[in-house]
């Protein structure tokens, strides 16, 4: 999280962060606690990710790109899936055969979202915005990330103005309840 870059960078680079820990959990033996560790950093990642697109990089598709309100709303209704799957896996443990049904399903669904964005809105929004856009889009996005919820709330706002106004309030009782708990430290 908070890779610098314009936001095609930024973005990207937070792709390959989550792919290398859908890697390190596969690595893992079934019953390992450590991948529920993991996936609890694979949660945490993917919403902060999710909620600094919502909040800055589908207004500005929808804003600039042609077809971008058709656009947005196909990539915010597969952050809404993934989401709610990610909710599930919070009562799964490691051992579990749920555990490693979510986790595969997730895999697939953020490898289809990554590879759209990726082949396709990246491209399409480089050619409607400038170097300096890219790059204050990059600025927002990382900002965003460090104040956003690090736990799924499927049914929090996902578009402007009141996901922009409610999940920072999110963000700090989930990062709270994390340094409480001691959710997504790494050990």
């Amino acid at each position: 999280m908070g890779h610098g870059g314009n936001v095609i960078e930024e973005l990207t680079a937070d792709h390959r962060e989550v792919e290398e820990l859908f890697a390190q959990i596969e690595a893992l033996p079934g019953a390992d606690e450590r991948r529920r560790e993991l996936a609890d950093r694979l949660t945490m990642e993917l919403v902060r990710h999710s909620v600094a697109e919502e909040q800055y990089l589908y207004p500005t598709v929808r804003r600039y790109v042609d077809g971008g309100d058709d656009l947005a709303d196909q990539e915010i209704t597969e952050h809404g899936e993934v989401e709610r799957m990610l909710k599930e896996l919070e009562d799964c443990r490691p051992g579990d055969g749920r555990f490693d049904t979510l986790i595969l399903r997730l895999k697939n669904a953020v490898a289809g979202h990554v590879s759209d964005e990726e082949n396709r809105v990246f491209p399409m929004l480089a050619d409607v915005c400038s170097a300096d856009a890219l790059r204050e889009l990059g600025d927002k996005v990382r900002a965003a990330k460090q104040h956003a919820p690090t736990r799924p709330h499927p049914s929090a706002p996902d578009t402007p103005p009141a996901n922009k106004l409610l999940a920072p309030g999110a963000g700090l009782v989930d990062r709270l309840r994390d340094m409480l708990t001691g959710r997504g430290k790494q050990g």
